[in-house]
């Protein structure tokens, strides 16, 4: 079900949405979703990235933790 909302964007940004849905051949409502999907996903992106932070502040890497992969390691031509 869809809801329909009133909110308020300044002159130069809903120009700009306009232009964007010209081009793309869709509509204020449909490239506003998107935007906001898209909005949406980088926020769970960046509390992802924040988890894996603290996480490592926590409990750090220890020394030569990750040693045993380094005879795995490829680094081009060499």
């Amino acid at each position: 079900m869809m809801k329909t909302i009133q909110m308020t964007i300044d002159d130069d940004l809903l120009a700009a949405v306009d232009r964007a849905t010209e081009t793309l051949q869709t509509n204020r409502s449909a490239f506003i979703r998107s935007a906001l999907h898209l909005a949406l996903r980088q926020y769970r992106i960046e509390q992802l990235e924040q988890q894996h932070a603290a996480g490592y502040v926590r409990v750090p890497v220890a020394e030569n933790e990750f040693a045993v992969w380094e005879a795995e390691q490829q680094w081009g031509a060499e």
